[in-house]
């Protein structure tokens, strides 16, 4: 079985947060379950996270199974691997990877295991090559490019030093030599603390193999330790998934201006004008026109449908409908085909039947509209007391005339038209118009009485 044991026990003293450094989010993930994932997808069966500090905070990020082991004294990353050292089998093969380092793909890691496993290694060290290796250990070969060991800066000769292939702190193991070896492992060193390269020249004694795999990049090991940094992984990630779109068949105009989150699903054939953010569980149908400036999180877009200039927050669009510009439709609204939901119209909570529109300046919340129901301008569903909302009903066919107020609880009847103007309070039958309006009066000559008697005052 493949195993991952991911080390997320660190604070992250330099983020300057109250939260956990693995907690915060690259594209709307957490970084620690963009490596979760990662590794999920490159063929790990069960996931182990070595926790200290923040405890609850990253379980309350973690999925169910995931498997936790607790690190009380952070000592080293051998010590933080001897905490999982109850979930670890003599058969398995097990990735130690870093809760921090978001960028790491699922390709290298499929190739990683694979040569692990086609080389019969023990022990294989992840690796990349740099143009300035200053501060990283080096990876040591001889003559016949084999691995032979890992230097750290600190320890190297100048040789040694000029050496461009660096250890990624990435690790694969097989199960029983990793559990032996740590037994092993000192702290005798300035720290006092355990660290896992150690493991390797005690693998070797054992008997095992050890060997290097060169096949990462240093963008992709780069680890977050930093505000600065968090921004560097999330333009990396943005510009790798906004490829990806695109690589799918997603035309996006301006990728500099498009935050999409690493959850989104988009269709063939879409359009992503410039100035969208797209976030959550967000998924978007094929052949839809999405911007410019428009924001939708959670939210499901069928095909063919424009959302421009608008925000779409937890509700559901379907097929063939128009949105904006300038509308708003809050969590809850469920929007249904060939429907336009134009300028500056607020939706809450509400269904809104195919074939409907509400082509501007109108509040639907707490409402269930039906299909092919006009909306008229200024029109307000009512739905609040100062205490308590309340649902209003249109059925279908219904016409709704400009700047009326429908004050709930109220049912308006399939194929009924309410007047312009109108404050409907009771419910309007089938087929019926509803007036809530007083006759208008003309006063002639009214104008010229009321100047007279200002000018006498």
């Amino acid at each position: 079985m493949k195993k991952s044991i991911i080390l997320a026990a660190g604070k992250g003293t330099r983020m300057k947060s109250t939260y956990p450094k693995v907690v915060h989010k690259v594209c709307g993930k957490e970084m620690v379950n963009h490596v979760i994932d990662t590794s999920k997808s490159a063929g790990v069966d069960e996931t182990i996270v070595i926790l200290g500090h923040g405890i609850d905070a990253v379980k309350e990020v973690l999925s169910d199974d995931v498997k936790i082991a607790i690190q009380e004294e952070q000592l080293g990353t051998a010590h933080a691997v001897m905490m999982a050292n109850d979930y670890i089998d003599d058969a398995d093969t097990v990735v130690v990877l870093c809760g921090d380092t978001p960028l790491i793909s699922e390709e290298t890691l499929v190739e990683f295991f694979k040569h692990h496993d086609q080389n019969d290694n023990a022990v294989t060290v992840l690796t990349t090559e740099v143009d300035d290796p200053t501060g990283y250990g080096r990876v040591i070969r001889d003559s016949s490019n084999e691995f032979m060991k890992i230097v750290e800066q600190k320890d190297a000769s100048e040789q040694e030093k000029s050496v461009r292939e660096i250890n990624s702190g990435i690790y694969c193991f097989n199960g029983a030599f990793l559990k032996d070896s740590l037994q092993y492992v000192g702290n005798n060193n300035a720290q006092g603390e355990y660290y896992l390269p150690d493991t390797i020249e005690i693998i070797r004694n054992m008997g095992g193999r050890a060997d290097a795999y060169l096949g990462a990049t240093i963008e992709e090991l780069m680890g977050v330790n930093s505000r600065v940094q968090l921004s560097d992984a999330e333009r990396i990630m943005r510009r790798r998934i906004n490829e990806q779109h695109m690589i799918n068949g997603v035309t996006i105009i301006d990728t500099d201006s498009t935050y999409i989150d690493a959850g989104v699903d988009i269709g063939a054939d879409t359009v992503i004008l410039p100035g969208c953010m797209i976030s959550g569980k967000t998924v978007i149908g094929s052949n839809c026109v999405i911007g410019p400036q428009t924001g939708i999180s959670d939210s499901t877009i069928g095909d063919r449908t424009t959302v421009k200039k608008s925000e779409v927050i937890k509700s559901i669009v379907g097929e063939d409908t128009n949105v904006g510009p300038y509308a708003y439709l809050r969590p809850n609204s469920n929007i249904g085909n060939e429907c336009k939901i134009g300028d500056f119209v607020e939706v809450k909570n509400a269904s809104f039947g195919d074939g409907s529109k509400a082509s501007h300046l109108s509040y639907i919340g707490d409402a269930q509209v039906g299909e092919r129901v006009n909306v008229g301008c200024g029109v307000v569903f009512v739905n609040y007391d100062g205490k308590n909302k309340f649902k209003s009903v249109v059925e279908d066919d219904a016409f709704i005339g400009s700047n009326s107020n429908l004050v709930a609880p109220v049912v308006v009847k399939k194929d009924a038209f309410i007047a312009t103007g109108s404050t409907i309070t009771d419910d309007i039958p089938a087929g019926s118009l509803g007036i809530a309006r007083q006759r208008q009066v003309i006063k002639e000559g009214w104008v010229q009485k009321k100047r007279e008697i200002d000018s006498e005052k």
